[in-house]
């Protein structure tokens, strides 16, 4: 039978009130990243504690709850029953705390005017923020707390007001609005062109070096599916998690790396690699159900829906359009960024950091 919550909260809940005195807020937060996170020591990672300190304070809540919360395996750890109803409790716990906050910074609204908006970094940096600085000549008193991040970001946790991330979030209670879909196109440098050449096909990419990008937003497994790989050794030169770091890598003429589609229309000097893969990645922006009532935060919800929106900038329609095809299509909405010292100094004009190398050094593709 359920528990009536007028008679005081589930056993799990009573239990921790039980146990205050020994077990802090610090223990069940560190209880639920280990939860989440399925490893004591990833767990630990991400809360900046070592492995030896997150054993020893999750054994002392279990000997506090009087519950066994963890089943120890040689690949991580799992949930107990036990752990499982604790969790769900403590999560119960944490939103009302939440919950407390958010509003109490929703009745200040006029005092604070701080907005922080978390979004990948790749269309934080070359997308948004671009447009971000007329948006703030237009808002003198608001303050845009800009987080560019190919990390997750969970708006319920606090983490930040908007996120704008690849991933629907998983908790139903957010407000999810999938705004566009952003593809990805192969380019080179035409250093790089001028050097080896375009691959013309996938069997002839083998001979050509790739950038990857990874991050917990991106799947690896997609970039081996579609290249049909079956080994990365010899094939990737450069990985990187940065958005930054490899459109760098690409314009210096390092190797064939994926970019939005808008790179040409946004001034990239950069040549497409006709090979028959495209890949896209939907986006989408998340914030709590309680910003509706807040003025400032809508203002910034309605601004970034606009700059998303795909009749505006058909890069973020459904259907794939070719690079080449976006620089007419947005040749008034799209104002260039690249290629004026914002990203490599003038890349394209020569042939870069590949003229710096001797000539019994220089890497040829085609001799893999």
């Amino acid at each position: 039978m359920p528990e009536n919550p007028r008679r005081g909260g589930s056993v799990a809940q009573r239990k921790i009130v039980d146990t205050s005195r020994s077990v802090s807020w610090d223990y069940l937060r560190l209880f639920l990243a280990c939860a989440d996170s399925g490893s004591f020591r990833r767990a630990g990672k991400s809360l900046a504690i070592d492995v030896a300190t997150v054993v020893r304070r999750i054994d002392r809540l279990e000997t506090a709850i009087g519950q066994r919360l963890f089943n120890r395996l040689n690949a991580g750890v799992t949930l107990t029953d036990d752990g499982t109803l604790l969790a769900a409790d403590v999560r119960a716990m944490e939103r009302c705390s939440l919950d407390i906050i958010r509003r109490t910074k929703i009745v200040d609204e006029r005092v604070r005017g701080v907005v922080r908006v978390a979004i990948s970094e790749g269309l934080g940096t070359y997308w948004l923020m671009p447009k971000l600085i007329e948006f703030q000549y237009a808002n003198r008193m608001l303050t845009f707390e800009l987080n560019c991040t190919m990390e997750l970001t969970d708006v319920s946790r606090l983490q930040a007001d908007i996120s704008i991330q690849f991933n629907r979030p998983s908790n139903p209670d957010m407000i999810a609005i999938r705004i566009g879909r952003l593809h990805l196109f192969p380019f080179v440098a035409e250093s790089y062109q001028r050097l080896f050449g375009l691959p013309a096909s996938l069997y002839d990419l083998r001979h050509h070096r790739l950038l990857q990008q990874v991050s917990p937003q991106l799947e690896e497994s997609v970039f081996v599916e579609k290249l049909k790989l079956h080994n990365f050794e010899g094939a990737v030169g450069i990985r990187t998690n940065s958005s930054s770091a490899l459109l760098y890598a690409v314009e210096r003429g390092a190797g064939v790396g994926f970019l939005a589609t808008f790179a040409l229309a946004l001034g990239a000097r950069l040549v497409p690699v006709e090979i028959g893969i495209t890949h896209f990645q939907d986006i989408w922006l998340t914030y709590h159900p309680d910003l509706k009532n807040s003025v400032r935060h809508m203002v910034v919800v309605g601004w970034l829906r606009r700059i998303f929106d795909p009749q505006l900038y058909p890069c973020f329609r459904d259907e794939f359009i070719h690079p080449v095809a976006l620089i007419e299509l947005m040749a008034e909405t799209a104002a260039p960024v690249f290629g004026r010292g914002y990203i490599a100094a003038e890349p394209g004009l020569d042939d870069g950091a590949l003229k710096t190398l001797p000539n019994h050094t220089r890497w040829s593709p085609q001799e893999n």
